[in-house]
């Protein structure tokens, strides 16, 4: 008998991400443990993760999530992309009280998510497949302890939709001890000279902390990012939040891990402080 109450680790395949405890926590932990603890200014407040099969962009966001590992935080806001349609076109959350994965339990804060419901309408859905929000799971129940979590589906990704979801979590999350998390892949099946480029073009934005700059782009088709509404609302949070300073911690493509370079999917990691 499963608990409806619990949201189970669709995604635990041994595809996406390794399906026993064992093997899950030494490859997360592997990943963190090997990169680097940059010397940052201040805290971090968000953090920009990618979100594909842990063999292609693993090492990535472990990288992103080494800076944040130990870090006090309360509350993790996870925002990510509606890949299949679960969100019919707005913002939506998964109806659960626990997510769960091979390494335990996460506990959802309802009470945030009631508040920013009040102002932002979330959809709630009962069965969704969405890996964007997942997969980042094991990431943050290996770097942090005793966090709850709010997880949130863009299935509308505007640059209206961006800001008043930075504004709500911004004001929402004032009190607490939050970081931030967008979910993005970057460009998807370019040639590797082709997507780096256009890789590094959408990034500026990032790092320049221009969120405004990035929906812009985004809209026109100037910037790749399926996750790129996830960012720009990460970001106006986190500058409401006194974030003024974006630093890339790592980037690569899955040409970097995968033979074939004629169509790569770019990923990055990014924190903001």
């Amino acid at each position: 008998m499963t608990d409806s109450s619990v949201r189970p680790p669709i995604h635990a395949d041994d595809q996406w991400y390794p399906a026993g405890m064992a093997a899950l926590r030494d490859e997360v932990s592997g990943y963190i443990e090997r990169a680097p603890a940059l010397d940052l200014p201040g805290k971090v407040i968000g953090l920009i993760a990618p979100h594909a099969g842990y063999f292609f962009s693993g090492h990535v966001a472990g990288a992103g999530y080494r800076q944040v590992q130990g870090g006090d935080y309360d509350t993790v806001v996870l925002l990510g992309p509606d890949h299949t349609g679960a969100a019919f076109g707005s913002l939506a959350y998964a109806d659960f009280d626990t997510w769960r994965t091979p390494l335990g339990d996460v506990p959802v804060d309802r009470d945030l998510i009631a508040v920013l419901d009040q102002r932002l309408r979330l959809r709630r859905v009962r069965h969704d497949s969405e890996h964007s929000l997942e997969v980042q799971l094991p990431f943050l129940q290996t770097a942090l302890t005793g966090f709850k979590l709010v997880p949130i589906m863009m299935g509308d990704q505007s640059s209206a939709t961006c800001r008043e979801l930075g504004a709500a979590i911004a004001d929402g999350v004032r009190d607490r001890q939050t970081l931030l998390v967008a979910s993005t892949d970057l460009s998807h099946y370019q040639p590797e000279a082709a997507a780096r480029r256009l890789d590094q073009h959408t990034l500026q934005y990032v790092l320049d902390f221009d969120p405004e700059g990035l929906v812009e782009a985004l809209a026109r088709g100037e910037a790749s990012a399926c996750g790129g509404g996830p960012v720009a609302a990460v970001m106006f949070a986190a500058r409401q939040l006194g974030a003024t300073q974006a630093h890339l911690v790592k980037y690569a493509t899955s040409g970097d891990v995968w033979e074939d370079r004629s169509r790569v999917v770019g990923y990055a990691a990014v924190v903001l402080t």
